[in-house]
């Protein structure tokens, strides 16, 4: 079939609606497409209303189609915008956000304000499958909507430091005194700082296929840092064999061998954070300085609350601008190492546990940082935070549909939104980072 792309939506499928002929103009979504452009496409799944349809070829194409930087695009399920020029990802992005903050009923919207990053090389983390392919270790994603393993040779997004590491690993593969740690991993993980200069090394491995003896892991890593010099660190984590299930509760990886630091120091905006082996940073290594500069500069007052703290990546910048600031994460532990010493409060609780204390004490900040998971913070966070009644809120959301639910749910307790700032964190992929600043009225 012949459709016309009407727009882009979030996720990254062009919208078009097929002919009354051909389908009683049933809303369809064709991946890799572009406002504008007719296409020929390939039903895939119907359902009532609409339909997933393949990309077979670009008739008409838009002036704001680029080549794509992978060999892998469109097979690998990573990235979704390489066939766009990066100044019409970023219109795309705005346009989206300000269509689903729409659609959960917020209006007066400010104009989103854009930040942009370096377009490839930006992660300083990724996680790559390792399987046999014909006899060979190889590492790869999964490909596009599927669970099926893609062997693949580069991947222009990643820091260069991350690609030569999994290249290094399969190197060791042809040696057989380090060659059964790399057939053992199910997983491997590489983790670097801004400047590539240090890295951190996570190897998974299933219960069943656990080489043995573990103590064969610093020979391993031993050799990987001959080939790789970054190399600082290293660690083996075992998860559950393939197919089991322990109750409905997934089970944590569990550490078994570790060779070198535990951890890396990651310098960002003036401030050196102690990231764990496997913990939580931002992901793009040159948009970091940016986002804290938006979430934190220029705000002051008697007290500020960092929630879903993570590593206190905001919590460090705001202690320039107020008396006290108290950092919240239920997984606190690299949190408590760092942020100490007078004016620092660093507290080991879920959001919803501090909140609930926090109304009972009749505590009130002028300042509430959130950066939550994807999920959001959910209708109970909100009404929490519309009965302390903070001066100001900062809300950083990588997904813009939970986004606008919480925000209407804000702006219903007595809060209108000042601010809206787009940073890209995630270049090729559908992904967004907004920064929301909220004021009560």
């Amino acid at each position: 079939m012949k459709v016309r792309i009407e727009k882009v939506v979030y996720g990254g499928a062009g919208l078009a609606h097929q002919t009354e002929e051909e389908g009683a103009g049933k809303t369809v979504f064709v991946p890799f497409t572009l406002p504008g452009e007719l296409v020929e496409a390939r039903l895939k799944e119907s359902r009532n209303g609409f339909a997933d349809a393949e990309l077979i070829q670009v008739l008409e194409a838009s002036n704001e189609r680029a080549q794509p930087n992978c060999v892998h695009f469109g097979a690998c399920g990573g990235c979704h915008y390489q066939h766009a020029k990066y100044e019409t990802q970023l219109e795309l992005k705005t346009l989206i956000l300000r269509e689903t903050l729409e659609r959960a009923a917020l209006v007066d919207l400010p104009e989103v304000q854009v930040h942009a990053s370096e377009a490839w090389g930006y992660r300083n983390r990724i996680r790559l499958r390792v399987a046999d392919v014909e006899g060979s270790p190889r590492v790869g994603y999964l490909r596009r909507a599927s669970n099926e393993f893609l062997p693949v040779k580069e991947c222009p997004i990643a820091a260069p430091v991350l690609w030569r590491a999994a290249e290094a690993v399969l190197k060791l593969a042809e040696d057989a005194d380090t060659a059964r740690w790399v057939r053992a991993a199910a997983e491997i993980e590489f983790f670097t700082t801004k400047d590539a200069r240090a890295l951190q090394m996570t190897v998974y491995v299933r219960q069943n296929q656990v080489p043995s003896p573990v103590s064969g892991f610093d020979t391993f890593c031993e050799c990987l840092q001959g080939l790789l010099p970054e190399l600082a660190g290293a660690g083996v984590m075992m998860l559950r064999p393939e197919g089991s299930l322990q109750g409905r509760r997934m089970e944590r990886p569990r550490p078994i061998a570790a060779w070198g630091a535990e951890g890396l120091s990651y310098a960002a905006a003036g401030e050196k954070y102690w990231v764990s082996r496997g913990g939580f940073f931002q992901v793009n290594r040159f948009l970091v300085e940016e986002l804290v500069r938006i979430v934190a500069h220029g705000r002051s007052g008697a007290l500020a609350w960092d929630l879903y703290a993570g590593v206190g990546l905001f919590s460090r910048a705001l202690k320039a601008g107020f008396d006290e600031v108290v950092a919240v994460e239920a997984a606190a532990d690299d949190l408590a190492k760092t942020f100490k010493g007078p004016g620092r409060r660093a507290i080991a609780a879920t959001t919803l546990e501090f909140l609930r204390g926090a109304v009972v004490q009749r505590e009130r900040p002028d300042l509430v940082v959130m950066d939550p998971p994807r999920a959001g913070v959910g209708a109970e966070v909100c009404e929490l935070l519309g009965r302390l009644k903070a001066r100001e809120i900062v809300y950083v959301s990588c997904d813009p549909v939970t986004l606008g639910r919480d925000l209407k749910a804000l702006v219903d307790f007595g809060y209108r939104i000042n601010e809206l700032h787009l940073v890209d964190m995630f270049p090729q992929t559908f992904h967004q980072e907004t920064v929301v600043i909220l004021r009560r009225l």
